[in-house]
């Protein structure tokens, strides 16, 4: 299916190939930093004292870590009463015994399209999980999805590995907005009353995940959206080509499930539970749609406050 990129987009990329051109030296994860000045808004915390504990993996070159593009997250977390750590050590049930609820984002394998987890460790958070813990799995746009691809398995969800797209407002774009029957149906969704309830949520170019049976989606995505396999196909719709694209309509970019006795969240974009920068000056992230309200939403089911 041929596409052309929505104009925001369309001006991130075209920002973004000037500043590499201009600066061949700086690569594209330095375009992008965690907001120093994010301010969490949580007028009413869920935990007043010792909170559950939130460890945050960095032990697999994470691109989102909590003292780096993660550190807003972190900080929202803790504002709201939770102990927020860094995992640092592989995973084992010793590693996750005082754990309460693991985020891992966007774990990076040493070898491009191999898992970053190892048998072991997959079958150790595996095996956590069924016994009680709560997992909140990011996995991004590629090559993310490859890294984590077996890890999602071990829980029966299958992540495409590539970019997921959609049309909205007469255009096509990878910043995707969650409202309406993009919404599904989950307490995560609804909050714990009437104020926490969820309208819209934006996401920042990720990609699509499988639904397995017993599982709720939260973002769904459109019938019409694609997949593209590769940033090149994405800055070949910036400049208003066309490419191949494989449908993927009726998968989501964010799930919620049982399992065992634990709860797991799965999520196929990464930027919509932190708050970034870029060098020319757009920020994404919590502060936009419900964004904020969304990441405690998940935090409060995998905590079972709802």
């Amino acid at each position: 299916m041929a596409c052309r990129l929505g104009s925001a987009l369309v001006r991130h990329f075209a920002l973004l190939l000037l500043v590499l051109c201009l600066f061949p030296g700086i690569g594209i994860a330095q375009q992008q930093h965690a907001d120093a000045h994010f301010t969490p808004r949580v007028p009413h915390p869920a935990y007043a004292g010792d909170g559950p504990v939130v460890a945050i993996d960095q032990a697999h070159r994470n691109f989102h870590t909590l003292e780096g593009r993660y550190a807003p997250f972190g900080r929202l977390l803790t504002a709201d009463g939770y102990r927020v750590r860094a995992s640092t050590a592989p995973f084992s049930a010793q590693a996750l015994g005082e754990v309460n609820v693991l985020v891992i984002a966007n774990a990076l394998s040493a070898t491009r399209g191999t898992s970053a987890f190892a048998p072991d460790e997959i079958a150790s958070v595996r095996q956590w999980v069924e016994n009680g813990g709560s997992l909140l799995l990011i996995a991004d746009h590629a090559p993310f999805g490859s890294a984590a691809k077996a890890l999602a398995a071990a829980f029966g969800v299958n992540l495409d590995t590539g970019f997921a797209v959609v049309r909205q407002d007469g255009t096509t774009t990878a910043n995707i907005q969650f409202r309406g029957r993009l919404l599904g149906q989950h307490p995560i969704l609804e909050g714990r009353d009437a104020s926490e309830r969820i309208k819209a949520v934006q996401s920042f170019t990720g990609e699509s995940l499988s639904v397995p049976a017993g599982a709720t989606e939260l973002l769904i995505l459109p019938r019409d959206a694609i997949g593209v396999l590769n940033r090149d196909d994405i800055q070949t719709l910036a400049r208003g080509g066309s490419v191949d694209g494989m449908r993927i309509g009726g998968r989501a970019q964010a799930i919620a499930f049982n399992f065992g006795r634990g709860r797991v969240v799965v999520a196929g974009e990464a930027a919509m539970f932190t708050e970034q920068d870029f060098l020319w000056g757009d920020h994404v992230g919590l502060t936009t749609e419900d964004d904020q309200q969304f990441a405690l939403n998940v935090l409060h089911w995998l905590t079972r406050l709802i």
